[in-house]
């Protein structure tokens, strides 16, 4: 875990980071990345979900466009933005509609 919040903080800010893991600052970002603390179970899961959104798009976009695609609303996922989305909901639940927005941006724009 320590690995992938660091490298997702790298991609898209420490900011959306802390909202998608559901934290009210910034601070506990650092400690999950240093390995002094982790996120709850869910928390987690959702984490593992926006870095795998990030991937996807990271060959094709710079940081500051996957950053907007996450913070932007997203018709395919009822026109919320995704990383709310993925904070509000179960990542379980919401993962296949989430990677297919983030598959369709990915290949699209």
């Amino acid at each position: 875990m320590p690995e992938l919040v660091s490298r997702l903080r790298d991609i898209v800010g420490v900011r959306i980071v802390a909202y998608i893991g559901n934290v009210k600052n910034t601070r506990p970002v650092a400690d999950w990345a240093e390995g002094r603390r982790r996120p709850g179970v869910e928390d987690e899961e959702r984490l593992r979900l926006a870095f795998q959104a990030a991937l996807l798009m990271r060959d094709r976009y710079e940081p500051t466009t996957i950053q907007s695609w996450l913070m932007g609303s997203n018709p395919a996922l009822e026109h919320e933005a995704p990383a709310r989305y993925i904070r509000q909901n179960r990542a379980v639940d919401v993962a296949k509609e989430v990677m297919a927005a983030a598959s369709a941006f990915a290949l699209v724009g």
